[in-house]
């Protein structure tokens, strides 16, 4: 029941946090928004890493795992903010719906998690596709958008590449534990990342930016990513990854809504394409071992 509630829960968030994304940095800047968001973040992540009775530990495989924490949280989400500039909040939830693809590809390689069957070259397949058609759809709109794209597609890789090492260095910490760590090591660098590359406090800052800066860095980054390193912990790196199976619809849907993102016929065709890889990557091998036996 708890695995299915935080199960839950990352769903949500995840949902919820490319429009928080979009906004928190659209009177602020993507630098100031990104690292105000982590000084938050880890400040409330202490706060309840003291009140618990958790500790940090600093043996040889508790330091690489808060380095391959940080590699998600510092260097796949500054390119993910900076991409979040010229696209719409939905696309960010629908190129990181390839996240379980990446993360399946790279678990065979690297741990033998799983063989690459035929169900699995399809659904890389379809969603190389479905990705092709997201990028037709950008070049119609402007350069700067296909450069966000990419710049998520990259995010996605590096966020892919830190689950499959949490996994393989296997240090069996608790997931509060791998995210004060990992959000210590990141802070530091968006500290030192805004002051060589801006250095600069907003004059003028918009409540929406400032509430969703809140929300990202009180709820999201201390909630999620404790709940997130959690199911990682419990669960095969790839049956994490599917969480993003619910969340494009959902955030397509709420930036529709909410945020008055156009949706046109090629987004929804590429939406549908990688969502649909997700589908048989998930389920066309179980159905056809069903069907031999």
């Amino acid at each position: 029941m708890r695995i299915a509630l935080a199960y839950i829960s990352v769903i949500l968030l995840w949902a919820t946090t490319p429009l928080a994304i979009k906004w928190s940095i659209e009177s602020a800047g993507f630098l100031f928004g990104v690292t105000a968001r982590m000084i938050i973040g880890t400040l409330c992540v202490w706060i309840v890493l003291l009140l618990s009775k958790h500790r940090l530990v600093w043996h040889g495989k508790a330091q690489l795992t808060y380095a391959a924490v940080a590699l998600q949280i510092y260097g796949s989400m500054l390119i993910i903010y900076w991409a979040a500039q010229f696209i719409p909040s939905g696309w960010i939830s629908v190129i990181s719906g390839l996240n379980p693809l990446m993360t399946a590809l790279l678990a065979a390689i690297w741990l033998q998690e799983q063989r690459l069957t035929l169900g699995k070259l399809l659904s890389y397949l379809m969603g190389i596709g479905g990705l092709a058609i997201m990028f037709g759809s950008a070049l119609q709109i402007s350069y700067e958008a296909v450069l966000g794209i990419a710049g998520v597609l990259i995010g996605v890789l590096l966020h892919s590449i830190s689950a499959v090492w949490i996994k393989h260095i296997d240090a069996k910490l608790p997931a509060l534990v791998q995210v004060a760590g990992g959000l210590l090591l990141a802070l530091l660098a968006y500290l030192l990342t805004w002051q060589v590359f801006d250095g600069q406090l907003p004059t003028e800052i918009s409540f929406i930016s400032l509430a969703s800066i809140l929300y990202l860095g009180v709820v999201a980054t201390t909630l999620g990513f404790v709940l997130y390193y959690y199911l990682l912990t419990q669960l095969e790196t790839t049956q994490v990854a599917l969480i993003t199976l619910v969340c494009p619809v959902m955030a397509l849907l709420l930036g529709h809504t909410v945020n008055h993102e156009l949706i046109t016929q090629k987004i929804i065709i590429g939406t549908t394409l990688i969502l649909a890889a997700l589908f048989i990557h998930l389920f066309l091998d179980w159905f056809l071992k069903l069907r031999r036996q």
